[in-house]
């Protein structure tokens, strides 16, 4: 809500009343994160966790109102490098051994300094939630606050009790299984306050052990996020109908999201409808509180601080998210190794691709390869149960080892318009109707093979169940659906089964990228040589055949240069050329620029697209998946390598695109890798690119998650994939840069507000340097 500076004096924080956009979210940091990280070899402090030292944002590490050190790098196997800050003399600041020791925070008089406008924070919220309450106390069943054991959730519950009476809610606290060691100890802390106070406590789990859950479902992902609703939201919608006694209850959730903690939340509203849970209304009171609003209430209130923080974890959340990843992964890790490391032994064990490999299988974890995971292709012994085709003019679905009957999932169906048949086979059946439904009746279709993927794959996750607000559906004693009015609530799901949604198998569909092209280059993509040469000579390249190209070669390094922009469609040298042949050939803002606009070339594409950041694909599977495109066995020869000559350019010794291991001369496996990009302005000449081909309008705003949306398709490449920058808090940064810097080009505030210009005027800013 407020804009903060950093408190010389007490070391805190001191607000002050002009509003915030961005904000870093900083944390108090601790003896214990400071120890794990390495703070003693350059710094003296008292080891103590009672008191904070220092607050950290993003990668900053920040005392009395100074940087001292950043870190940089880590991952899941490795910590993240200290980099302490020196000054003009190549001295650490409050240097180790000079009598200098770390003074911790002065709570007290930052309280004191704080507590005018805090009071007026709490006083507006608590008035938002009595206003709230008020407006719907007799039009619904239950209030509830949603506790997590984390500092949020403490805060909006700590405000909910200041607002409401007792008895007019519950708290409900979801536990995943999953959660910190510490958190349960901040659970029951709460429980027993609210034990001592009268507020009812209680505790929603659901009846799958995560150890189970995880080999049952595969190990969750970023966009395989089954996680949420089998082990948090149905578990705790249940717990509520048993509170109220009612399967189709109306009820409020008080949760404590806030907009500047990620980038979805960030798109949120106070009050919204069917959003969390279907059927009911949430409100989030705390919603434009940051995280130094938060931590000084904290502090002011003397509330129990979660352990978990003070280890130097940013969030108290599950052990192993696969929305998190880098330090925080490394952090955990060490946090609570035995905890985490179960997780991670099921991670490996499940993945087919590197059985077998303990130095890929960790550098599979380290490099987030686990989390990216969209399918079922690659988990061990994942059996296909569903398979449907077009053969002869007919629909079949092929139902192997069905886990439920089929016939109780059609009573979810109205009277389909259309006939079908089935015919046993062994261990299942098949499932036959005219292949013209699926065009004359698309709605009706989609459910009938929902239908059939909920009978081959439901796991009694109890989504479904949750899902119908008429209680039509339940597995107390196996599945059993009566008195359904077909409401379509349980076909409300990704892919109408969420056992389904992760275990399937991919058939290379979605692809937007026309087959026939993915082979650009043929086997004569560009060599080192070729580009120093041309950078060289410029238009002259092409007068007598200077670099001894082939006959077969020149208009495959032509079409390499026209789709990194260098070339016009005349083969004349553009104006891109001119500025980056200041730069030079080898360098890396060149490469920046030249690989966004080649990005759009469709084999270049295929790689950004098909290829996750930080996963080793073996040879043989990234041929699979060209020839699941519609490309032969030898044109993929020729992508594959390719991509090998790729990472030899400076594209990828300097720029980091991507690299190959090889075996002798064969190549066994294909990377791509998070690049480093020096001049952020090659990531604003991204944002336009990447606008101007989603076809949206220059002067358009947009949410940073949209950077970070892999589910939709569009024609634009977002600068998140096409670099493989997958940091938020990075994200964060080089925005704000980029809106203080160029702010005629962009505006960095809660949304991304890209202004009236294109991506040529970006590259008119590279002119400065010519």
């Amino acid at each position: 809500m407020y804009s903060y500076t950093f408190d010389e004096e007490t070391g805190g924080i001191l607000l002050n009343s002009s509003p915030t956009n961005f904000s870093k979210e900083p944390r108090p940091v601790y003896a214990s994160e400071m120890n794990l990280l390495g703070f003693s070899t350059f710094w003296d402090y008292e080891n103590q966790d009672d008191i904070p030292y220092m607050w950290v944002e993003s990668n900053s590490y920040i005392y009395r109102g100074t940087v001292i050190a950043r870190i940089k790098g880590g991952d899941l196997n490795h910590a993240p490098e200290l980099i302490p800050v020196r000054d003009e003399t190549d001295q650490v600041l409050f240097v180790k051994n000079t009598g200098t020791i770390l003074q911790p925070i002065d709570l007290q008089k930052m309280c004191e300094k704080n507590k005018e406008l805090l009071t007026f924070m709490e006083d507006a919220t608590v008035k938002l939630i009595v206003k709230e309450y008020e407006k719907f106390k007799n039009k619904l069943d239950i209030f509830h606050v949603a506790f997590s054991g984390g500092k949020d959730s403490a805060v909006l519950l700590d405000l909910v009790k200041k607002a409401l009476p007792k008895g007019s809610f519950v708290v409900i606290f979801g536990d995943t299984g999953m959660e910190f060691p510490d958190t349960y100890e901040a659970v029951e802390k709460t429980k027993a306050q609210c034990d001592a106070d009268g507020t009812p406590f209680y505790i929603a789990r659901s009846h799958f052990d995560p150890h189970e859950s995880w080999k049952l479902f595969g190990p969750p992902s970023r966009v395989l996020r089954w996680c949420c609703s089998v082990h948090k939201s149905t578990p705790q919608t249940l717990k509520m109908r048993e509170i109220t006694g009612k399967d189709n209850y109306v009820g409020m959730d008080f949760v404590g999201v806030r907009a500047h903690e990620s980038l979805a939340r960030s798109k949120y509203e106070f009050e919204n409808f069917g959003k969390k849970q279907k059927g009911q209304y949430s409100f989030n009171p705390i919603l434009e509180w940051t995280s130094a609003e938060i931590w000084l209430y904290i502090f002011i209130n003397h509330m129990f601080v979660n352990a978990a923080y003070k280890k130097g974890n940013s969030r108290a959340g599950c052990l192993l998210c696969p929305m998190g990843g880098g330090k925080n992964d490394y952090i955990q890790f060490s946090s609570y190794h035995n905890e985490v490391g179960a997780f991670i032994d099921i991670v490996k064990s499940m993945n087919a691709r590197n059985a077998g490999d303990e130095e890929a299988l960790c550098t599979y974890l380290s490099n987030g390869g686990w989390n990216a995971r969209k399918n079922g292709r690659d988990l061990v012994n994942n059996d296909e149960n569903f398979f449907d085709e077009i053969r002869d003019g007919k629909l079949i679905l092929t139902i192997f080892n069905p886990k439920t009957d089929w016939h109780e999932w059609m009573k979810t169906v109205k009277q389909l318009p259309f006939e079908f048949h089935i015919e046993t086979i062994d261990s299942g059946y098949k499932v036959i109707c005219d292949a013209s439904v699926l065009k004359d009746y698309p709605s009706e279709a989609k459910k009938f093979k929902q239908v059939f993927k909920k009978a081959a794959y439901c796991l009694s996750c109890r989504v479904c169940e949750t899902n119908c607000r008429n209680g039509c559906i339940s597995f107390k004693e196996g599945l059993s659906i009566k008195g359904c009015i077909q409401c379509g609530q349980c076909h409300d799901i990704d892919d109408g089964c969420l056992a389904f949604h992760s275990l399937r198998q991919s058939k290379g569909e979605g692809s937007n990228m026309k087959t026939a092209s993915i082979n650009s280059f043929a086997n004569h993509a560009p060599k080192n040589n070729w580009v120093q040469g041309f950078f060289d000579l410029g238009n002259e390249c092409w007068d007598g055949n200077p670099l001894n190209l082939g006959s077969n070669q020149i208009p495959m390094f032509k079409k390499f240069l026209r789709e990194c922009g260098l070339l016009d469609k005349k083969n004349k040298t553009t104006s891109l050329f001119d500025i980056v042949q200041k730069k030079g050939w080898a360098d890396n803002t060149t490469w920046g620029l030249m690989v966004t606009n080649l990005s759009y070339n469709a084999q270049c594409r295929w790689y950004i697209e098909n290829l996750d950041v930080g996963i080793y694909y073996d040879r043989g599977k990234v041929s699979d998946l060209l020839v699941l495109d519609g490309v032969s066995k030898e044109d993929a020869t020729s992508i594959i390598n390719a991509f090998k000559r790729f990472t030899e350019l400076p594209m990828g010794t300097v720029l980091n695109w991507g690299h190959v291991e090889e075996k002798g001369r064969q190549i066994e496996s294909l990377c791509r890798t998070k690049c480093d990009i020096e001049d952020n302005r090659v990531i604003l000449y991204a944002l336009f690119k990447f606008i101007e081909h989603c076809n949206l309008e220059s002067n358009h705003e947009f949410h940073l998650s949209y950077l970070f949306d892999e589910e939709t398709e569009r024609d634009g490449i977002s600068p998140v994939r096409m670099f493989g920058i997958y940091d938020e808090e990075e994200w964060k940064s080089i925005l704000l840069g980029l809106s203080a810097r160029y702010p005629n080009f962009i505006g960095a505030t809660k949304t991304i507000s890209l202004k009236e210009k294109t991506s040529e005027d970006v590259l008119e800013l590279f002119r400065e340097d010519m």
